[in-house]
C-alpha cells in the first residue's frame, strides 16, 4: 500500500484508477477554471502566527455544526455521481464519514439513493436537495429523507443554471457512461474500478429513476433533467421549500453578504459560503476570500460554513480562525473515494485532521472551537478593494 502523507497523493493515485470522464469531472471548473484554482490557492496567502511555551496537551477538535456533534467541524460535501467515482460510492463515503464521526451529505444527483444509503448506515446523514420545477418530486424528496431519519437538509441555490465544464462537454460526460470507442479503450484500463461496476446494480441516478414522473430510464432521466432545474428561483420559492422540511435546513452557495442576509430572512439554520467548487460562475471570488464580508454581515445571527478549496487540515484551520463554525470538502474525500474505496475516504479525514491538529497545537490553541483571527496573519484588502 502506498504511503499516503497528503491529500495530494490520493488524488494522484485516483487520477491513475478512475476512468478519465469522471476524474475530469470531478477536478474541473467551469470556463476558465479561474475561481476553481483560486479556491485553493488564495488560502496561501492568509498565513499562521506560531506560538510556543504554550501548554499544547489534551487538545480537542470536537465540535459541533447545526448543533451535531462532530469529531471536528469538516462534513463531506453533497457531491453528484459519486457511487460513479467507485462502485456503491456514497454508502463507502457515508460509511467512512459515519465511523470517524463527522457529516455525510447526500446529492440529489447522486448514484445511490436515499434509502440504498439509510440501509447501509447507522447514524443519520444529511440530504441535499436542488431547487427544481416539481413540487410533487420536491416534497417526495423531502419525505423520504425524512423516513431515512436525515438529520438536516442543504438546499443549493447556486445552480438555476448551469455553468459550463469543458471537459465534461468533450467527455460526453453521462451516468452510466456511453460507450464510445474512446471512453471504452480509457475504460478497459481501469480493471478495479470495472470490476467493482460489474458488481453493483447501482448505475443511474438512484433518487431520480422510478421517483421522478416519467423518468424510467437514463434517456427519460436526461430530458427530465434539462427541463427540471428552475431559472424563475426566488426567495419566496426557497420559503416554500422550507414550509416542506421542518428540520435543519441548509443553504449553500452564498458568495454575497446580501444573500446572506436573504438566506437568515427565510429561515435557514445555516449557510454555506461556496461558489460550487468553481463549477458555477467563473470570475467569482474564491470561498476564502468571500468569507470576511458575510460574516460581518449575519455572523452573529445564523452559523456559517465554508466549502469550495479545501484541501488540507490548515485550510479548515484558516477557515475556522476566519469564523467559519464548519467546513466542507468534496474533492478531497472524493480522491480518497477513486484511489482507495472506503479506505480512501478514511484516509482524506485522517490526514485532514492530523494536519488541523497539529497546526492548531502549532498555533498555541488546544481547542478548535476557541479558534479565531489570532492565529492568522491575513494581507492587508484580502477580500479586494473594489470600485
Amino acid at each position: 500500500m502506498p504511503v499516503i502523507t497528503c491529500i495530494e497523493d490520493l488524488r494522484r493515485i485516483y487520477e491513475r484508477r478512475a476512468p478519465r470522464m469522471f476524474y475530469d469531472y470531478a477536478e474541473s471548473g467551469s470556463w476558465t477554471e479561474q475561481t476553481f484554482r483560486e479556491n485553493t490557492s488564495d488560502f496561501s496567502d492568509i498565513y499562521l502566527r506560531q506560538r510556543v511555551a504554550v501548554d499544547m496537551s489534551g487538545r480537542s477538535t470536537a465540535s459541533q455544526m447545526i448543533g451535531q456533534d462532530v469529531a471536528m467541524p469538516v462534513a463531506l460535501a453533497p457531491v453528484g455521481l459519486t457511487g460513479m467515482q467507485a462502485a456503491d460510492g456514497e454508502i463507502k463515503a457515508a460509511r467512512a464519514a459515519e465511523k470517524f464521526g463527522v457529516p455525510f451529505t447526500l446529492s440529489t444527483m447522486s448514484i445511490c439513493s436515499i434509502e440504498d444509503v439509510a440501509e447501509n448506515t447507522s447514524k443519520p446523514f444529511w440530504m441535499q436537495v436542488y431547487t427544481l420545477k416539481d413540487d410533487d418530486f420536491m416534497q417526495r424528496l423531502f419525505d423520504r429523507a425524512k423516513a431515512a431519519k436525515c438529520s438536516a437538509a442543504m438546499i443549493t441555490v447556486d445552480l438555476q443554471v448551469m455553468g459550463q465544464r469543458h471537459k465534461d462537454l468533450k467527455n460526453g460526460l453521462s451516468a452510466p457512461p456511453k460507450l464510445t470507442a474512446k471512453s471504452l479503450a480509457n475504460m478497459m484500463t481501469k480493471v478495479q474500478w470495472g470490476l467493482g461496476m460489474l458488481g453493483t446494480k447501482r448505475r443511474f441516478f438512484g433518487n431520480i429513476v422510478g421517483h421522478a414522473k416519467g423518468v424510467t430510464d437514463p434517456s427519460s432521466l436526461t430530458t427530465w433533467t434539462a427541463e427540471a432545474f428552475d431559472p424563475a428561483l426566488d426567495w419566496d420559492r426557497i420559503r416554500q421549500f422550507r414550509k416542506m422540511w421542518e428540520g435543519p435546513l441548509i443553504i449553500k452557495g452564498i458568495l454575497d453578504p446580501r444573500d446572506a442576509v436573504e438566506a437568515l430572512n427565510v429561515g435557514a439554520d445555516a449557510i454555506i459560503v461556496s461558489n460550487h467548487g468553481g463549477r458555477q460562475l467563473d470570475g467569482a471570488l474564491s470561498a476564502i476570500r468571500a468569507l470576511p464580508a458575510i460574516m460581518d454581515a449575519v455572523g452573529d445571527k445564523i452559523e456559517v460554513h465554508l466549502d469550495s478549496g479545501i484541501r488540507s487540515g490548515q485550510d479548515v484551520l484558516k477557515a475556522l480562525a476566519m469564523g467559519a463554525k464548519g467546513t466542507y470538502i468534496g474533492r478531497a474525500f472524493v480522491y480518497g473515494l477513486g484511489a482507495m474505496g472506503e479506505a480512501g475516504v478514511t484516509k482524506a479525514l485522517e490526514v485532514i485532521h492530523n494536519e488541523l491538529d497539529v497546526s492548531m497545537a502549532l498555533c498555541g490553541r488546544r481547542d478548535v472551537t476557541t479558534l479565531d483571527r489570532d492565529i492568522l496573519m491575513i494581507p492587508k484588502g484580502f477580500e479586494g478593494d473594489w470600485q
